[in-house]
């Protein structure tokens, strides 16, 4: 039985859950969330207290759903209420950002700039010109939009130029070395 998804999930103020027919609908006062779950995957909604439940003797495959689900779950609630944001770093010499309307440009080290348009739901904005931020309700595609980014120009191990999470470390190779 999975430890997780026994946890109950706290509803913030002015943020409602819906379930009917396998669908959950997360409102909140920054969007609205929809996610298809597992029908045996038992949802109760009581007050401002959502649980999981999962049938008894269920095999493996369920039993890993049952936390997936709260943990999925969980995330909607959290991103409806507070939302969720990723940085990047833009390091190298002459690399920036900047954002108009609702595309992002890079000059990142290649011959054209780089353009990336933001998908429906997410923000982009560039406090300086060498930091990004992602910005949205969904954490799956803020994640996966700020991944996307940072594959344009993966850090080089030498100097550490390229595009690189704010929280990330890099580990810098030692360069050649002469022969004395």
């Amino acid at each position: 039985m999975s430890r997780i998804g026994k946890k109950p999930i706290e509803l913030p103020a002015g943020v409602t859950v819906a379930y009917n027919d396998g669908e959950i609908t997360v409102k909140g006062g920054k969007g609205t969330l929809v996610r298809t779950i597992d029908e045996k995957i038992g949802v109760q909604i009581e007050g401002n207290v959502v649980t999981f439940t999962c049938p008894d003797g269920a095999e493996s495959d369920l039993q890993a759903k049952h936390g997936l689900y709260r943990a999925l779950v969980a995330n909607m609630v959290k991103g409806v209420s507070e939302g969720f944001t990723r940085n990047l770093i833009v390091n190298g010499v002459g690399y920036k950002a900047v954002v108009q309307g609702d595309k992002l440009v890079m000059n990142i080290g290649y011959s054209h700039p780089v353009e990336v348009i933001a998908p429906k739901g997410i923000t982009f904005s560039c406090p300086s010109q060498t930091e990004i931020v992602v910005s949205g309700i969904d954490k799956e595609l803020v994640g996966q939009t700020a991944a996307n980014i940072k594959a344009k120009r993966p850090v080089e191990p030498y100097h550490a130029y390229g595009l690189r999470y704010k929280e990330e470390a890099v580990v810098l190779k030692e360069g050649k070395k002469s022969g004395k």
